[in-house]
């Protein structure tokens, strides 16, 4: 192909944040790889679709909003011409996969790839990867049908975002005590309910699940471990590790807190195609889950435009189809971990399709359900609750009246981030078991699946998904003003950031009173 040959899809590369190096070898030409692209959908989603609690069915997306099987035939016929082959088509999700030799690849989209060593934040050691330099081009019959072009590179995206204490912990909560702290409503235990998380790493030792459950008095949850794109899902041996506590917490805190659920654990790698086809299989299953929990993320600057576009579009068809998603907003404090010491938000919490779940420092009576403090979680710089303002997203409708702040660069306005909080001190931390014995940890990514089970016990008490939440619990806001359903945290901070009456970047509109949510969204939900 010639340059003639080529449109521009996207300038937009991602920017690295972790160290990495070039390699003197080149990837082999004629190895064989895979790269997803996202088609353009038959028509828009109607605005009622996202915005409230309106749900679609999976087949009527498909057949409204999914792929136009013209387009797919174009597709198909133009990269089949120059030697990648079709191996998988969802019409529903307008995704469809190809394989074929790297340096067809590489010919058919333009792009320079080149290997890095750098290191992966799930698991020790260093690990090599593709990274695709410069443009991403398009075949000019393909310019407005595909939209965006993910795995020609492989370089990790994200991060856990979970914090062990440095020492010995201040306090240390089961679960089940912060969801009696709470208040999560009594009467139910998410039955019925489909709880899905997405793990980028590590794994999760039956024995560790049945001994953590076993001593909250409560059955082993049911469980089902689904693999994406090849990634393993059965323990290693030998011990236990660190980079196993992600999917280890998310999994015993999702089901201590929402007992009755189903709980999904979809295992992928912690690259663009993983992630992007990790959460195709969630977003897409049937029967849909309830709620999604994402207990990762990484800053928002150094997500590929072509990733995000990609991730941003599934999260509008979750809204569509009626679950709502969760994601930690961080541990690094208002600058996301990034170097230059600028505020920064994570992604995909900023993504408006997302429930951003920030952090805070509890202090409690678990014996008397008595809460006598609650702040933002900040013990340094990189041990504080993420927040800030998007970069990358314009301020949402439902967050017009909330005083978010304005870029500090451009001094646009832009998507506040977190929506809510939970606690996530590590010094005031959940109590898990990992390799058989009993530990503290905390972060934003315990805060997620709090947030994720509790909406299934809320859900199952609806007898309806909630989908979008924040339309709901945004609605009739003013500015420092408090929230029914919400405990305001109104001290503290996360460097750039200070805590206020309402919502604030630090913790959002604040961490929840579950009865009273209940019973406000009861209500909304029967006016919407």
């Amino acid at each position: 192909m010639t340059d003639d040959d080529h449109v521009v899809l996207s300038a937009h590369t991602s920017r690295p944040w972790l160290p990495e190096r070039p390699l003197d070898a080149s990837p082999v030409p004629g190895s064989t790889a895979r790269v997803s692209l996202l088609l353009r959908r038959r028509a828009p989603l109607p605005h009622q679709l996202v915005q409230t609690p309106a749900v679609i069915s999976n087949r009527e997306l498909a057949e409204r909003f999914g792929a136009d099987p013209a387009d797919i035939a174009l597709v198909e016929g133009t990269l089949g011409r120059h030697g990648l082959r079709t191996v998988q088509v969802d019409h529903e999700s307008r995704l469809l996969t190809v394989e074929g030799p790297l340096s067809a690849l590489a010919e058919v989209f333009g792009s320079r790839i080149r290997l890095y060593e750098g290191e992966d934040p799930f698991r020790p050691g260093p690990v090599r990867y593709r990274r695709h330099l410069g443009e991403v081009l398009l075949p000019a019959e393909l310019d407005g049908i595909v939209m965006s072009v993910v795995g020609l590179g492989t370089q990790p995206v994200a991060r856990p975002e979970f914090h062990v204490p440095d020492d010995e912990p201040r306090i240390t909560y089961s679960a089940v005590e912060l969801g009696r702290l709470y208040r999560f409503p009594a009467s139910h235990d998410g039955t019925g309910q489909r709880l899905a998380v997405v793990s980028l790493g590590g794994m999760c030792r039956p024995d560790d699940l049945d001994g953590y459950f076993r001593s909250l008095g409560l059955a082993t949850p049911d469980i089902t471990h689904v693999s994406v794109d090849g990634a393993p899902v059965t323990p290693q041996s030998g011990p236990a590790t660190r980079f196993d506590l992600e999917v280890t917490l998310d999994l015993q805190i999702a089901g201590a807190l929402a007992p009755g659920a189903t709980i999904l654990n979809y295992v992928t790698r912690n690259n663009g195609q993983g992630i992007l086809l990790a959460l195709k299989a969630a977003v897409h299953a049937t029967p849909s889950p309830t709620v999604i929990s994402l207990s990762w993320g990484s800053p928002e600057i150094t997500w590929s435009g072509q990733l995000a576009l990609a991730v941003h579009d599934l999260l509008e068809d979750a809204a569509a189809l009626g679950i709502t998603v969760c994601a930690a907003s961080g541990d690094s404090g208002s600058t996301s971990g990034m170097p230059d010491g600028a505020p920064h938000v994570n992604y995909p919490a900023s993504d408006p399709y997302v429930l951003a779940c920030g952090g805070t420092t509890l202090l409690a009576d678990p014996a008397t359900n008595v809460i006598h403090a609650e702040t933002a979680w900040n013990t340094g710089a990189f041990s504080a609750t993420g927040g800030g303002v998007s970069g990358v997203f314009g301020l949402p409708e439902w967050q017009a009246t909330v005083d978010v702040p304005v870029r500090s660069d451009s001094g646009e306005p832009g998507r506040g981030v977190p929506d809510v909080a939970a606690n996530a001190d590590n010094r005031t931390g959940y109590r898990v078991r990992l390799g058989g014995t009993e530990i503290c940890v905390g972060g934003t990514s315990a805060a997620t699946p709090l947030w994720a089970a509790l909406i299934c016990r809320v859900t199952q008490s609806l007898e309806r998904p909630l989908g979008l939440l924040q339309p709901l619990i945004y609605r009739d806001l003013q500015a420092e003003v408090v929230t029914t359903g919400f405990r305001d945290v109104v001290a503290g901070d996360n460097g750039t950031y200070t805590a206020r009456p309402g919502w604030d970047p630090n913790t959002g509109l604040g961490s929840p009173h579950g009865e009273d949510l209940l019973e406000v969204l009861h209500r909304r939900v029967a006016e919407a």
